[in-house]
């Protein structure tokens, strides 16, 4: 029981198994956006399901964005796993069956909060990342250290520690509470202040 319905130039495809309705498709067909905006339209819920470089999912509920996580980071804020995906453009979904259960904090994010916000973060972090190192390159604490560490700011401090024990600059953004665009602003802080520095 396979349908094939037109999105625009591309296709979805709905499957029916044991009366539970799936959709699935292609990232580089159908983009995430255009995908949120038709869940937002359709007040669809269901588990929407990501693989790209990595795995992650949405929580739809009645076409709000109720949760969002990345595998293999559950320290990651839901807020922040959602930003994140964004920009992925490349891999496969589909749209799982609802969750019965509800988030203890729900995100209750429009398709088009979402996006405007989303979207606004991934454009300044995009142009941040170009004056940053590579992702597996590790950051230490410079030596010796000649900036006087009284002027910087708490989050720049907690970005700090973080930076210097994580293993490489991508781990420090994976652990950081703050947004990936917040926490690139104090690594790029911190580099030019000459209290870090990438190794090798």
């Amino acid at each position: 029981n396979l349908q094939r319905v037109a999105f625009g130039k591309s296709t979805v495809r709905h499957s029916g198994t044991s009366g539970a309705a799936r959709m699935s498709g292609n990232l580089e067909e159908i983009p995430l956006p255009d995908l949120m905006q038709l869940f937002g339209t359709s007040r669809k819920s269901g588990v929407l399901v990501i693989h790209s470089a990595d795995v992650g999912r949405f929580v739809l509920r009645d076409g709000l964005i109720e949760d969002a996580s990345i595998d293999g980071v559950p320290e990651m804020s839901p807020q922040k796993a959602a930003f994140r995906m964004l920009a992925w453009t490349q891999g496969t979904f589909a749209l799982e069956p609802p969750r019965e259960e509800r988030s203890e904090h729900p995100l209750d994010l429009s398709a088009q909060e979402f996006l405007m916000e989303g979207f606004r973060q991934l454009d300044e972090f995009n142009n941040l990342r170009q004056m940053l190192p590579a992702p597996d390159k590790r950051l230490t604490l410079k030596t010796p250290l000649e900036a006087p560490l009284h002027e910087l700011e708490q989050s720049q401090l907690d970005v700090l520690q973080l930076a210097i024990n994580s293993p490489n600059l991508q781990a420090t953004l994976d652990r950081s509470p703050k947004s990936d665009l917040e926490t690139a602003q104090a690594m790029l802080a911190l580099l030019r202040k000459g209290y870090i520095e990438p190794v090798g």
